[in-house]
């Protein structure tokens, strides 16, 4: 089973978070409390002029850490603080940046708490900028910005929207759920499924009768999307394909797909660059074999629809893998009765290295749930019961799973 740090980029972790004089200072303190909250140990630095928009205490008062200011402040009898700070830092996030600190970290100068201990760090740094919309598009920001980029700093555009001036415009500081996420993606590279690529897929396919209906099923997309999010969190490389518009995992790349032919081109075209494949969407069986280029009007009459298999894309996937081993292929069984005899049918016939049979008529668990109750099938006949978890914590299960299989190929 993967460790807490495997699972959890945060935890134990410590991220200093620089906070500069902008308006938007006061999103910093959201920031320290997701970072807390997930387990890392926050060392918030501030510059004088960030005090007078919001309170150390705010801080201090989340993290339970001293806040530092004063750059001659000495954090213990002989430490300095920047220089303390910035060699303990698994990672420094610069929230919100201003366009005047901005400028001095790209020039190098160190002169108060976050640009010394951006000087004195050697760990990754996430840069969130905001300002007035003018002064973020100013040539002088955009190369500064630009400068930072090219020494492997990550940048987090602002977002456009409603300014402190009362403007319309970029220089929004972005959503502090997205830094952290980005944070997150960073730290994740270490994780125990770093340098594996998998694609996931998620959601239910649509099949269109015409061109307003289709037919579907009850597939929310949410345990493939928690699939996505915590092999990302674990370091791999991720491409999910998806039916449905939930928000992506920050990092992955996103295949928007409807129907069951256009999941299975997504899914062949990605074969030959993944290592893993997860087939967590619920690809409907049969689709309209002509359907209406018009919508189909209503009348007094019954009317039936004329159907035809759609692809198989399991078995497409392991006809195209033939005996080789890679790569290691996932899928789910949803059953409403004789569960394991027909996840055991499925997994034989699709030729899969591990399947995942779920009971979707249990209730709060399985379709539309943030739960799930699930069996792990292995081909040599061994059973896995997951008791009923959150969908994260399952992901987390089979993801364990795939490392033991990998783990046993290797021998």
């Amino acid at each position: 089973m993967a460790d807490g740090q495997s699972r959890n980029p945060f935890a134990g972790k410590r991220i200093a978070l620089g906070v500069t004089g902008s308006i938007a200072a006061y999103k910093a303190v959201a920031i320290a409390s997701s970072l807390t909250q997930q387990g890392a140990l926050v060392d918030v630095v501030m510059t004088p002029a960030a005090t007078r928009l919001v309170q150390p205490l705010s801080f201090q008062a989340i993290t339970h850490r001293p806040v530092v200011v004063d750059m001659f402040e000495l954090l213990a009898e002989t430490e300095i603080g920047h220089v303390t700070i910035g060699h303990a830092a698994d990672a420094y996030i610069i929230a919100p940046a201003t366009a005047h600190s901005i400028a001095k970290l790209a020039l190098g100068l160190a002169d108060d708490m976050v640009t010394t201990t951006a000087l004195a760090t050697t760990a990754p740094i996430v840069l969130a900028p905001a300002m007035e919309t003018n002064m973020w598009r100013n040539v002088a920001t955009q190369g500064h910005v630009r400068t930072l980029a090219d020494r492997g700093w990550t940048i987090v555009h602002p977002d456009a929207g409603h300014l402190a001036s009362g403007a319309v415009g970029e220089g929004r500081l972005a959503a502090p759920e997205r830094i952290v996420e980005v944070t997150k993606q960073l730290l994740s590279r270490r994780g125990d499924l770093g340098g594996l690529r998998v694609a996931v897929t998620a959601g239910g396919t649509r099949e269109p009768i015409d061109p307003v209906r289709y037919v579907s099923n009850r597939s929310s997309g949410k345990m493939g999307y928690a699939l996505a999010e915590t092999a990302r969190d674990r370091g791999a490389e991720v491409t999910l394909i998806t039916t449905v518009e939930l928000a992506p995992p920050i990092g992955a790349r996103v295949i928007q797909v409807e129907r069951a032919v256009e999941m299975r081109s997504a899914v062949m075209d990605a074969l030959p660059l993944i290592d893993v494949l997860v087939m967590a969407a619920a690809v409907a069986d049969y689709e309209p074999a002509e359907p209406s280029d018009q919508k189909i009007k209503k009348d007094s009459q019954r009317f039936s629809i004329d159907v035809a298999p759609t692809p198989d894309i399991l078995a497409d996937v392991a006809a195209a893998r033939g005996e080789a081993a890679s790569p290691l292929l996932v899928g789910f069984a949803a059953e409403t009765e004789r569960l394991l005899d027909n996840a055991k049918s499925k997994l034989t016939r699709k030729r899969l290295d591990l399947l995942i049979a779920n009971d979707v008529s249990l209730r709060d668990s399985g379709f539309g749930s943030d739960y799930n109750t699930v069996t792990l099938l292995h081909p040599d006949g061994r059973q896995i019961e997951v008791p009923r978890l959150t969908k994260v914590e399952v992901a987390h299960r089979i993801w364990d799973e795939v490392n033991a299989i990998r783990a046993g190929a290797s021998l």
